[in-house]
């Protein structure tokens, strides 16, 4: 069995937050919710690079927003994966440092699930890629060659 993926969680709105946090449990996730940003900054300075697979967090907050957050939570875990949501719409432009912006009410969440599994899936890195024997013969040929060799 592969090993849970943890996401931190940020809001500071607890409905959200236990919301959010229900629906990424019953896909498989381990979940660490958090209701502050500085919360959320204690934990990743406390925790080994690698311990949180994503971060996600609202955007507008008290004493530090979403981008605050996900640009000090970068300084330490540069390779951590980030997204931000917010009711804002327009507060796109103040989000420039996650690596998914989503806006709350505007997106289902089954779109939320999506993103979350292809950012935790870039985290992890790109597949093993095995060359295929086509590849490796294609490669020891000159083009001319292998032109030839697919025609016939």
């Amino acid at each position: 069995m592969r090993p849970k993926k943890s996401i931190l969680c940020v809001d500071d709105n607890e409905q959200a937050l236990s919301v959010r946090k229900f629906l990424l449990e019953t896909r498989g996730y381990r979940v660490v919710a958090v209701e502050s940003a500085q919360q959320a900054l204690e934990l990743l300075m406390q925790s080994a690079v690698g311990a949180f697979d994503l971060l996600l967090s609202d955007l507008i907050m008290p004493q530090m927003d979403g981008n605050e957050l996900v640009r000090r939570a970068k300084q330490h875990h540069p390779g951590l994966p980030a997204m931000i949501v917010s009711g804002t719409v327009s507060a796109f432009d103040r989000a420039s440092c996650a690596d998914v912006f989503l806006p709350k009410g505007a997106c289902s969440p089954v779109e939320v699930l999506e993103r979350v599994r292809v950012l935790v899936a870039r985290k992890r890195g790109p597949k093993k890629a095995s060359a295929s024997v086509p590849a490796m013969v294609a490669a020891q040929m000159s083009m001319p060659e292998f032109a030839q060799a697919i025609a016939s």
